[in-house]
């Protein structure tokens, strides 16, 4: 059994050797994913267009519109002089974001009295809106608290604050989107390349018509299957250890927990992506069948029903039933785990349960429909 497993395995090497292009897709590509999705793929929202209409043009107005835009969140285009102007700026989509200060901030603000300041914000993309909102919540609130504190000071008065909210970031101190979205995108490119490269194994054999003579070897389904499945998770075990080598030196993505642990993981959550990848070829009697078929199922799902950009918690319940169909799924929590958390397998035994049963699921049906196949020529 194990000569003709490898024989089996040497044979695919062989055919993947001679295919240049398909290795050059294979090892470029999901480089090449990395990049081009970490760089554009960023909920951080920075460099944010800021227009004034400073109607007190004081010291203390002058001070705040600077502690906004001494910051990287906030552009400064222009002031304007009326609000007429106010329309058509956001009207044409010159400015996302109009601060209109009241002729009198500062009396106001000495006598101790409220102030009001209004902001105008692009709420087009509320994502985007909401963020803006709440960077100029905080900037406004610790402006507020400094400018209150030196007055004091100045008075001879401490100011004593009952309670103090002093927030600590555990995991991701700096709130990077991109070291969320990261463990994510490897899933997402792992998923693929997988199941689409699989796929197309037995299919090929179907158009040259080799399979059978295969069939008809002395190979049983689960030797055919293995054999030919084997060499695609050692390229996709490489392509993660390249994603991974990608990630530090592009986005400074370090893995904090056991790299053993991540390789263990990583080869099931292949074990599986591949099982579906023989599943779809079994049912496909043409290359291009497979390719579309593999795409969609593990594409779409990776991207959307996985947790890898849109929070799996804010989807209706029937949604999120759906997403249990991809092992993107489970897969993402346990990067995130490892990667970002450096937790253990505590913390993610189920994920790992779930992966076992979706690559014995596929699995099983694969070599039964392949089984089925040889034994019918």
């Amino acid at each position: 059994m194990l000569r003709r497993l490898f024989s089996v395995i040497k044979k695919e090497f062989l055919q993947l050797k001679r295919d240049v292009r398909l290795l050059f897709v294979l090892f470029f590509f999901p480089v090449f994913l990395l990049a081009i999705f970490g760089y554009a793929v960023n909920f951080d929202v920075k460099h944010i267009k800021l227009v004034i209409y400073d109607q007190d043009k004081s010291n203390v107005s002058r001070d705040f519109i600077k502690s906004l835009t001494n910051t990287e969140y906030f552009d400064f285009a222009y002031y304007i002089s009326s609000e007429r102007e106010i329309n058509k700026l956001l009207d044409n989509n010159d400015v996302q974001f109009v601060m209109i200060i009241p002729n009198d901030l500062s009396e106001k603000f000495y006598s101790d009295k409220e102030v009001k300041i209004q902001f105008i914000i692009d709420g087009v993309n509320s994502n985007t809106g909401t963020i803006i909102k709440n960077y100029v919540t905080a900037a406004t609130a610790t402006f507020s608290t400094k400018l209150q504190s030196e007055v004091l000071a100045k008075k001879g008065i401490d100011k004593f604050e009952s309670m103090k909210v002093e927030p600590q970031f555990w995991f991701n101190q700096d709130l990077q989107t991109t070291k969320f979205l990261i463990p994510g995108l490897i899933a997402m490119i792992l998923i693929v390349t997988a199941v689409v490269s699989v796929s197309l194994t037995l299919v090929r054999e179907k158009e040259k018509g080799t399979i059978e003579q295969i069939n008809v070897s002395s190979l049983s389904s689960f030797e055919l299957l293995f054999g030919k499945v084997f060499p695609f998770i050692v390229i996709a075990l490489t392509n993660a250890a390249l994603i991974l080598i990608a990630s530090y030196f592009l986005f400074g993505v370090v893995v904090k927990g056991s790299l053993l642990l991540l390789l263990l993981t990583t080869f099931i959550f292949l074990a599986a992506a591949t099982s579906l990848g023989v599943f779809i070829s079994a049912i496909s009697d043409s290359q291009q069948v497979a390719f579309s078929i593999a795409t969609f199922v593990s594409l779409l799902p990776a991207t959307i029903l996985s947790g890898f950009i849109f929070p799996i918690d804010s989807m209706p319940i029937a949604v999120q039933v759906i997403t249990n169909i991809t092992p993107a799924k489970f897969y993402n929590v346990i990067l995130r785990a490892i990667i970002l958390r450096g937790v253990g397998v505590e913390a993610f035994w189920q994920q790992i349960i779930y992966l076992l049963l979706f690559m014995s699921f596929f699995g099983g049906l694969s070599i039964l429909i392949n089984k089925r196949k040889m034994n019918a020529v």
